[in-house]
């Protein structure tokens, strides 16, 4: 496939609804899951009064070793793995019907691989994002990839920033639910329902996955403009978005490290839209390690790309 050229890619997909399971006595703001033994006992090895990040990094794969054995193209040492893929989250309500809120707190996943918690939203109340009824919440991370290979536990302590005290401000959602189907399946929308409103995540397990780590650099900026930047990533005969960045750019740099699951021999595409007017495609082609660059070229601006590829 060449570097401009686009696929179809489902940008309004008929997903499926839950509202999950939210375990009882699971709420982080109250204290009352560090007290839960039964919760503690079910999830053995995860030690839920630990809130450090985890420790482990993208990329730890992407070199060839000395192990690696090729046969007919592919390394027969590393294999591909089922991994769980955040899409998106929605702020499906909010106690404000007009206008955005502030937004902070945190989202993180928990999986067998060190058992620590691995944020998909993570923002301080000193760096709430504004958010409105509606839309989009934007993710920072997650850090590395996530394993699906057996039952997985979501955290969650959303709140609303009501005033100068925290203890003025709003709990949005908190509490804890698990996901125990390591099978692959399309995105659906897990509906989460908390004391001042929804929230909405999607996410999919992505069957014979590898991790992507897309770095991005924005260069030669001679104006501001703003930019939408997203992911499309094979699941199940079809293409699915991942909203990545959407902002204005008014200078060169990088932006932050996205980390997205990718199926085995597949293309992720990279979509910018650049204003009203401008989109561009470029494409990568899913491997177990190595890496690959690409570039837009602009009359005001220039886009670096690099796709580093790792297996879990």
């Amino acid at each position: 496939m060449e570097e401009s050229s686009t696929k179809e890619v489902v940008t309004d997909t008929s997903e499926h609804v839950w509202s999950p399971y939210v375990f009882e006595n699971s709420t982080h703001r109250d204290g009352a899951i560090y007290k839960n033994t039964l919760l503690s006992k079910e999830w053995f090895g995860f030690d839920f009064t630990d809130r450090n990040e985890t420790r482990l990094e993208p990329m730890m794969l992407t070199k060839t070793t000395k192990e690696c054995v090729y046969y007919q193209g592919y390394c027969r040492f590393h294999f591909p793995n089922h991994i769980l893929q955040f899409f998106s989250l929605t702020l499906a309500k909010s106690p404000v019907s007009s206008g955005p809120i502030q937004l902070y707190g945190y989202i993180a996943v928990r999986d067998n691989r060190d058992c620590m918690l691995n944020y998909v939203f993570n923002h301080s109340r000193d760096d709430p994002v504004f958010v409105q009824q509606g839309s989009l919440i934007e993710m920072n991370g997650p850090k590395r990839a996530i394993e699906m290979v057996s039952s997985i536990l979501v955290e969650f302590d959303m709140r609303i920033k009501n005033g100068e005290q925290e203890e003025d401000d709003l709990q949005l959602i908190d509490g804890a639910i698990a996901c125990h189907d390591v099978i692959p399946w399309k995105p659906i929308k897990d509906r989460i329902t908390g004391k001042c409103g929804i929230v909405d995540m999607s996410y999919a397990c992505i069957e014979h996955a590898v991790e992507a780590t897309i770095e991005i650099a924005i260069l030669e900026v001679q104006k501001c403009f703003s930019l939408s930047l997203s992911s499309y990533i094979y699941v199940m005969e079809d293409y699915e978005e991942i909203p990545l960045f959407h902002g204005t750019i008014d200078h060169s740099h990088g932006l932050r490290r996205f980390v997205v699951a990718v199926m085995l021999d597949t293309d992720m595409l990279l979509k910018f839209k650049v204003g009203n007017d401008v989109v561009r495609y470029r494409t990568f082609k899913a491997k177990q390690h190595g890496c690959a660059s690409r570039r837009i070229k602009l009359d005001f601006a220039s886009f670096v790309m690099k796709v580093t590829w790792s297996t879990i």
